[in-house]
């Protein structure tokens, strides 16, 4: 396929380009600097872009079949950043007649246990509390989206992201949200590409655990 990863110099997005060019998908990893992300795979087609900007999101992503964004802005605020980048990102992709979004995301805003969100449950660290809230406004949009024929999927860690750990190649759909849980971002990434090329339910949220 032919897949365009924006945020694609971030920790998730570069192992998503990693993986994805393993496979021998045809990508373009899409940052708003080149010149600070030479050291991805040179397999893959390297563009600056802005994710937030609609005008961009449809330039680069026409003639792809496959849009990811593993994009992170902490530099200004994150309600904004997300919920403007989901726009940008629904709409640039109608333009191009691109029908498949897949959007990292965060465990906080999934179901835990008990079926009360996760950043919910009592004894959930929440000193990040506005960062889950930026993510969950962009969920929100993504959920009540009305652009025609794009099957979106949001794909979150079960817990977190292990930055540590040695990748085992394989993970596990998970049932609900885990504090406790960790995923290597490859391991991650091998989920997010199986998702990818299945095609996905559409209007999903899918979490992946550590196997």
């Amino acid at each position: 396929m032919n897949i365009v990863i924006f945020g694609a110099g971030g920790r998730a997005g570069r192992h998503l380009v990693a993986e994805a060019t393993r496979r021998g998908h045809t990508v373009t990893a899409v940052v708003r600097d080149p010149s600070r992300h030479r050291d991805l795979p040179p397999a893959a087609r390297v563009a600056a872009g802005d994710v937030t900007d609609e005008t961009a999101v449809e330039r680069l992503a026409a003639g792809h079949e496959v849009a990811i964004s593993a994009a992170v802005d902490l530099s200004g605020s994150p309600h904004d950043f997300f919920t403007t980048s989901t726009r940008a990102l629904t709409e640039g992709l109608r333009k191009a007649g691109v029908h498949r979004l897949l959007v990292v995301g965060l465990a906080s805003v999934l179901p835990g246990p008990s079926g009360t969100l996760l950043m919910d449950e009592p004894g959930y660290p929440n000193e990040y509390r506005p960062f889950y809230l930026a993510h969950a406004a962009g969920l929100a949009l993504l959920r009540t989206s009305t652009t025609p024929d794009l099957t979106w999927t949001y794909a979150a860690p079960a817990g977190d992201f292990d930055h540590e750990g040695t990748p085992v190649g394989r993970y596990r759909v998970a049932k609900h949200g885990d504090a406790n849980d960790r995923i290597t971002y490859a391991d991650f990434a091998v989920g997010l590409l199986d998702e990818a090329e299945g095609g996905g339910r559409g209007g999903g949220v899918v979490s992946f655990g550590g196997a």
